[in-house]
């Protein structure tokens, strides 16, 4: 099982992930899509990403803003599997 960041191991990631907040519960981070169907599109990108890494977020979707939170639940909180997707999330929402 993974194990759980500890607060400044967390900041230090954090500081590497600008678009991301969160504490050691949780992450997130929210992007506003140029259209409703281009968020559409972004979330369709990241599930794929994001079942090749077997490893979820959780995805709210608000018309054009599109919010991702990661946390891996059966370890308690954020881990190292939950700043590798936050990466790949940001590689596809940022192109």
């Amino acid at each position: 099982m993974p194990t759980v960041l500890t607060a400044e191991q967390l900041a230090a990631a954090l500081a590497e992930l600008p678009a991301w907040t969160g504490d050691t519960g949780g992450i997130s981070r929210s992007v506003t899509a140029p259209s409703f169907i281009d968020g559409i599109r972004m979330v369709d990108e990241v599930a794929v990403a994001a079942e090749a890494a077997d490893h979820h977020p959780d995805i709210d979707i608000r018309w054009r803003t599109i919010t991702f939170r990661l946390a891996t639940h059966s370890a308690g909180g954020v881990t190292e599997n939950d700043l590798s997707l936050a990466r790949t999330i940001d590689t596809l929402v940022d192109t």
